[in-house]
């Protein structure tokens, strides 16, 4: 049975690539911060399921500043996969907690490639990068051999990890890699992200629960595709014969204007009605033109974003209404 070991388990990606790998076989490890709350709703299902948690699911407290827990973790672990998807992950959030972001997704990373490189049989590893290294790109689309040029804190705490797993992967010998996401949505988005909070708003003004949607530029535009699809790219990076990265994408870009008409137009609903405009919600500096080239990760993977806007607007609305539902119920 072979052994992954996750960072950001909990989050919408992790959840996802757990389900996947649990259906693969494996035996599926994560690293979690210890809370207040032992709530964990993207994994309740396995969490909650005494014939997988605790057998072939495991979850262990350490924090990304924490080398010693996560070296022991690691140790006691020992991996084959390593899949690194955790860190401070909000781009607008990341112009107000620089220090922070850069600590964990930039610092947190480069501890964590230590420790691997320290490990007598280092795992394979994969590192959840972004679209945000390219920030104000120098080609459209961008491929894997485009020059990095973030504008965000968030964009330059990623490129600076991403170009570390590339060095280790290159000066050690690693069997590193980088998959650079774009935005891949579901409904297991957090409700501060501009899609969930799309969805969310659709379902709450369809049961009479919401009568405005506050958001900023809704013209800005982005490559959207389905993070269930996203993880299982991660996956394949770690099943080939050689390490490299990849550009996971659609290929296809569509305005926050465009993702807003689909939403509603899943309850009947004209968005114009309700949309206000908040200038609170403008970021410092916005990225233009991120569109992903995905061709070599459709060559070399096999792998193509197969989910339309549409259709993912609608997946994440209806489980919205049924979540809202719920709650309002109790």
């Amino acid at each position: 049975m072979p052994k992954a070991l996750i960072t950001g388990i909990t989050g919408q990606d992790g959840s996802y690539l757990t389900e996947l790998l649990l259906g693969k076989g494996y035996e599926v490890h994560g690293i979690v911060r210890r809370s207040s709350t032992l709530d964990r709703p993207r994994l309740a299902q396995q969490y909650l399921d005494n014939t997988i948690y605790g057998k072939r699911l495991f979850l262990h407290y350490a924090d990304l500043s924490d080398v010693t827990s996560i070296r022991r973790i690691v140790h006691r672990v020992s991996p084959d996969e390593f899949y690194h998807l955790a860190g401070q992950s909000h781009v607008g959030l990341s112009f107000d907690i620089p220090e922070s972001t850069c600590e964990l997704t930039a610092i947190g990373t480069l501890r964590i490639l230590e420790i691997l490189r320290d490990q007598p049989t280092p795992p394979r590893f994969v590192h959840a990068s972004s679209r945000e290294i390219f920030g104000t790109p120098t080609e459209v689309p961008q491929n894997e051999r485009t020059p990095m040029n973030p504008n965000s804190p968030y964009g330059v705490a990623k490129a600076f990890a991403t170009q570390m797993v590339k060095i280790y992967r290159e000066a050690h010998g690693l069997f590193f890699c980088n998959a650079i996401c774009y935005n891949h949505e579901s409904p297991r988005r957090a409700e501060n992200f501009v899609t969930r909070k799309i969805s969310l708003a659709a379902a709450r003004v369809k049961l009479g629960l919401q009568r405005e949607l506050f958001l900023g530029n809704i013209n800005a535009c982005r490559d959207w595709g389905y993070a269930a699809e996203y993880v299982e790219a991660m996956w394949r990076m770690l099943q080939k014969d050689h390490p490299s990265d990849y550009i996971l994408a659609t290929g296809e870009t569509h305005s926050v204007r465009e993702f807003l008409s689909l939403a509603f137009e899943t309850v009947g609903l004209n968005w114009e009605d309700y949309y206000r405009l908040d200038p609170r919600f403008a970021r410092p500096a916005d990225p233009e033109n991120l569109l992903g080239d995905p061709s070599y990760a459709n060559r070399e993977l096999g792998w193509k974003s197969k989910t339309t806007l549409a259709e993912l607007a609608k997946l994440m609305v209806e489980h919205d209404m049924e979540s809202v539902k719920a709650i309002a119920q109790r």
